[in-house]
């Protein structure tokens, strides 16, 4: 499968907003929920993880000495312990969920106390921008764009997030409004 022209940028400008995430947490156990077809997030922090563990419906079968995949369906239940994970990362994927408050519930429960769920999904304001690069000018893949079930503001993701069990939030808007990025640590 070959990228659109604009999801290397995308992706790039995601990775920028994760990895001081991941810095922060010594030898970090690291889920990326939804890591697509080729793990591209996970290959490019396992320099800065002890364990990366990625899960997709598309994920490729690969494993490194820090890194595995999985090939599951993101559904109510995620194939791991209570307290696995220091850091769960979901990017660009929670507004394709069918079960998204079920998924992120199950991110909870996986995560170790004190641990982070950090993610980007667009925002309201996203939508036409997102329509017009993939359906009118062909520089996103069209097929994702349909696909997506929901956009969130700061406030609809915060009311979401304290749904699915956290209580500590942190929240701002990047790429001009466009995008929400996200930190929700379990107490």
């Amino acid at each position: 499968m070959k990228e659109q022209l604009l999801e290397p940028v995308l992706r790039r400008l995601r990775i920028k907003k994760i990895l001081p995430v991941l810095l922060r947490v010594p030898n970090c156990h690291l889920l990326d929920v939804g890591c697509g077809w080729e793990a591209r997030f996970l290959r490019e922090v396992e320099p800065y993880i002890a364990v990366g563990v990625g899960i997709d419906a598309k994920a490729p079968d690969m494993h490194t000495p820090k890194i595995h995949t999985i090939r599951t369906r993101l559904n109510s239940d995620l194939p791991f312990a209570d307290a696995s994970f220091d850091v769960v990362t979901m990017l660009a994927v929670l507004e394709h969920l069918d079960q998204a408050e079920a998924v992120v519930a199950e991110v909870f429960r996986i995560l170790r106390p004190g641990g982070v769920f950090c993610g980007t999904v667009p925002s309201m304001l996203a939508k036409p921008v997102l329509e017009f690069l993939a359906f009118r000018l062909g520089i996103i893949n069209a097929k994702e764009i349909r696909d997506h079930k929901q956009y969130f503001t700061r406030n609809s993701l915060s009311i979401f997030m304290k749904e699915c069990g956290f209580t500590h939030f942190k929240h701002h808007y990047f790429q001009f409004y466009m995008n929400n990025f996200f930190l929700a640590q379990k107490k």
